[in-house]
């Protein structure tokens, strides 16, 4: 049974070891739609009530070794659509990349997402993760970065896919790689951060981003903020993430808008941070805990090979984590007399667990 602060780990960490292979950087495909890539809910889901929404998020769901544990995740969300009605039924969920292991090609899509998937009732939206978008180079047929990814969540019209199989899901119609989920009371703002360990975000989409920002303040919504790698993470595997961290504050402070929440991935197990701004608490949550087998241990402070001493994580605590279960996040908003209530919570996979297993919630007064 996973159980909070198993050891006294505070802080994020950068791993001291870590080789940083921007290598592998694969170029960006262009947009499959037009700028300022932004996609109204309602072009899928007409009937979203106003003032409440629940949906799931999880990332790091594929693989094909041990299916059982992203089966678990599944039929935990399955369960949550079947048993819940009205506003607090989720409306979707929101993958935070590595769909398919460990490369990207359109063969791992129905063994590890639509065959999985097969009964999940809900549309699924997505942002790549580093395997989604690298490519085998012992492919004969060299198929481009993120090529089946494009095919079954960016297309321009939704229809039935051959990837699917017997399984009736249909692509999705997501314009970018990068994008924004507009919602009645937020948007949630999609960011790709490439194939290698540490991300990698390029100007281009580093200056969308800072609009993205600046149009979400002016519509006066919450502001989440999905990206694959996480920006900030104690565990072993990979430790925090400098370029992450470094187009976050630097957008955010070209843009004169923190954002309300941050959600990332490619961290396979569950923390959730409180990054403390002037005025503001942020919190910066990993959900990569959705069916890889292999879960990520959050680092001993003993460990000579993970260091937390450095400014760039100050001002950031770790609040809780779970690092030997499976799991996903069910994230609600809610339209108050004050303003904007986005509250989550964290549930684990497995027999006798703690439901949930954490909660936060996130006061937004009205902009």
């Amino acid at each position: 049974m996973p159980s909070t602060q198993r050891n006294p780990r505070t802080r994020p960490v950068f791993k001291l070891s870590a080789v940083d292979d921007q290598e592998k950087f694969k170029p960006v495909p262009p947009a499959p739609g037009k700028y300022s890539y932004r996609l109204d809910i309602k072009h899928l889901i007409p009937d979203l009530a106003e003032n409440e929404l629940t949906f799931h998020v999880a990332g790091d769901t594929g693989g094909t070794r041990s299916p059982e544990y992203q089966k678990s995740v599944i039929d935990e969300m399955i369960l949550q659509c079947r048993e819940t009605s009205g506003s607090k039924r989720p409306q979707f969920l929101f993958h935070l990349g590595d769909v398919v292991y460990n490369f990207g090609q359109a063969s791992g899509y129905y063994d590890q997402f639509f065959n999985p998937y097969r009964d999940y009732p809900l549309p699924i939206f997505a942002i790549p993760g580093n395997h989604d978008a690298d490519v085998n180079p012992l492919d004969k047929d060299q198929h481009r970065s993120l090529e089946a990814f494009e095919v079954v969540f960016c297309d321009t019209e939704s229809r039935p896919l051959k990837l699917a199989g017997d399984t009736g899901r249909k692509s999705n119609i997501q314009p970018n790689f990068f994008w924004v989920l507009e919602t009645p009371m937020a948007d949630i703002i999609g960011l790709y951060s490439n194939v290698p360990k540490f991300g990698n975000i390029q100007k281009d989409q580093r200056d969308w981003f800072i609009d993205a920002l600046k149009t979400s303040a002016v519509n006066k919504k919450a502001i989440i903020v999905c990206l694959h790698h996480a920006p900030y993470s104690s565990d072993i595997n990979h430790g925090s993430s400098i370029h992450m961290q470094a187009i976050m504050d630097g957008a955010a402070r070209e843009a004169k808008v923190i954002p309300d929440l941050v959600l990332s991935g490619h961290v396979h197990n569950y923390q959730r941070f409180h990054k403390y701004y002037p005025g503001k608490t942020v919190p910066f949550i990993v959900a990569g805990g959705g069916g890889y087998a292999d879960l990520h241990p959050v680092a001993d402070p003993a460990d000579p090979n993970f260091s937390d001493d450095s400014c760039l994580l100050d001002g950031v605590e770790l609040q809780n984590y779970c690092d030997d279960a499976h799991g996903f996040l069910k994230i609600g908003i809610s339209k108050k007399a004050g303003g904007i209530v986005v509250s989550g919570e964290y549930y684990t996979t497995g027999i006798n667990q703690p439901q949930p297993f954490d909660r936060f919630s996130i006061n937004i007064p009205k902009r």
